[in-house]
């Protein structure tokens, strides 16, 4: 085994693909957080030699990249179809579940600044919605940027337990009264959001 482990530093490993290794890295977030990543955890859970991971991601950063781009692939909102107000809830509430799917990792992404990309997914699927609406061509990235903005502070502030916080903060409830659950309070959250944002743009497009 280690005859095979110093060989495979050399010349890589033939096991090992590049969506194998995004794959494993992915499952490593999600079961024990961003900060557990390592290269050299990501190689003992593919049973190779940390050294054969470098010849297929040169570094941390290329392997995040490659996490990320594995998740945007998973994204395929539903926007065809219904009226541009209906495809805006659609892809909201896809989005939404893509991060529920993969919290660890989305709110480490949503927290950088570069957090979506031009040719991702997400931004030509949203502002291609915004073009249905009828936007104007000059205020699509404008708005877009507005929208992505909103989408990313409610998923970090779901993820990060801040808005189980603040709604803990209501009045009591009567004891007669069942409260909500957790998960109840942020589907009818982001529910209101959307609508709140969908009729704030139908007013400005009027």
């Amino acid at each position: 085994m280690a005859a095979t482990g110093q060989a495979s530093s050399g010349r890589g490993d033939a096991r090992l693909t590049e969506k194998g290794i995004y794959t494993a890295a992915l499952r490593l977030i999600d079961a024990d957080g961003f900060g557990a990543l390592s290269m050299r955890k990501l190689a003992g859970v593919l049973g190779v030699n940390p050294m054969s991971l470098y010849h297929h991601v040169p570094n941390k950063a290329a392997l995040l990249r490659g996490v990320k781009n594995l998740v945007a692939a998973q994204f395929q909102p539903r926007v065809d179809g219904g009226t541009w107000q209906e495809q805006l809830g659609r892809f909201a509430h896809d989005f939404r579940a893509l991060a529920h799917r993969h919290p660890n990792l989305i709110v480490h992404i949503l927290a950088s600044p570069d957090s979506i990309e031009p040719e991702d997914p997400f931004w030509t699927a949203l502002t291609g919605i915004l073009r249905t609406a009828g936007v104007p061509s000059h205020e699509v990235a404008s708005v877009g940027a507005v929208l992505t903005s909103f989408f990313s502070g409610f998923l970090l502030a779901e993820g990060n337990g801040t808005l189980r916080r603040l709604a803990a903060l209501q009045p009591t409830a009567p004891a007669s009264a069942s409260a909500p659950s957790a998960d109840a309070d942020g589907d009818r959250g982001f529910q209101f959001a959307i609508q709140t944002l969908i009729a704030g743009l139908e007013a400005r497009l009027s």
